[in-house]
């Protein structure tokens, strides 16, 4: 593929204004840390690494056109007792610069094995993802299940179907979402009712957190979306990793009480922590809740 001196980015000018506006945020991190840009043969990956040298490995994955930086409510108390690496997934707006194109689960698979190789991981790794990223973490659990330790799936995609009106919903967004930015903030609104609600200030750090979003959606050039699909029942019982569901009770992804039905029937050996007060927002909504849901589960059998 033909590379820019400012790819990923749509422009030289966008590159600098959005590059500024994520260091800014990057001052926020509430702990230190240290950078690691990581070499795959699908581009470079950007790594932010916190807590002890010797603490258990605890990878973080991200929700689709977010990056590491989706994790500052959670970081401090999930960096504690844990080494944490929170991923700028490679083909979302961030400081990892991709260089081919994902075209399907295999790839995305094949370069967080990369990844993990690059950073010294190769095996007692937990991994963790919210949305997306606990789509990639339940696929990469099950072809490389040697390489984990427990792996948390935080409102994970293709647990469930999508109902009609999320559907309809991300179908606007990737016909609509670089045309009109006031009908792209009422949706995603929708996603976040609950973090504005629950929140101190929330309208106004709601604002902080879509200007950010929104500003690296229009700022890169991006990728095509690889489909989240749904997990059948077969492939369910195959993750023999030990692993927890966390979902917010007003999730708009899927239906909770079905989804809970069919995980009770056809992976019972799933932990399943339901938040209230939360929907898909449930890590910014709820990070105390969040954080020690997964504390409490990576914590049993050290």
């Amino acid at each position: 593929m033909k590379i820019s001196d400012y790819h990923p980015f749509r422009s030289a000018e966008a590159k600098e204004t959005y590059l500024a506006h994520y260091d800014a945020r990057a001052k926020k991190w509430p702990i230190p840390s240290t950078e690691h840009y990581i070499d795959t043969s699908y581009g470079q990956t950007f790594v932010r690494v916190s807590g002890p040298d010797e603490g258990s490995p605890l990878v973080l994955l991200h929700g689709h056109s977010e990056n590491g930086l989706n994790w500052l409510p959670n970081i401090e108390a999930l960096s504690q007792n844990y080494r944490t690496y929170a991923v700028d997934i490679i083909s979302d707006p961030g400081l990892s610069t991709y260089t081919k194109v994902m075209k399907g689960v295999d790839d995305y698979t094949a370069w967080l094995e990369e990844l993990l190789n690059g950073l010294g991981l190769y095996q007692g790794v937990n991994l963790a993802g919210l949305s997306y990223g606990g789509w990639l973490v339940s696929r990469y659990a099950l072809r490389y299940p040697q390489r984990l330790r427990k792996i948390c799936l935080i409102a994970p995609a293709g647990i469930s179907p999508f109902p009609a009106k999320f559907i309809a919903f991300a179908l606007f967004l990737s016909l609509f979402q670089f045309r009109s930015k006031f009908l792209f903030k009422q949706l995603t609104r929708w996603m976040f009712e609950d973090f504005i609600k629950t929140q101190s200030q929330g309208e106004e750090k709601f604002e902080d957190w879509f200007e950010f979003i929104y500003l690296g959606i229009q700022s890169h050039q991006a990728q095509p979306i690889v489909f989240a699909k749904v997990f059948k029942d077969a492939e369910l019982q195959a993750l023999k990793i030990p692993a927890l569901f966390i979902t917010g009770e007003n999730e708009i992804i899927y239906s909770v009480p079905k989804t809970l039905n069919r995980l009770q029937k056809v992976a019972p050996d799933i932990q399943v922590t339901v938040v209230k007060n939360a929907g898909h927002d449930l890590p910014l909504a709820q990070p105390q809740q969040v954080n020690e849901a997964i504390l409490d589960f990576l914590q049993v059998g050290t």
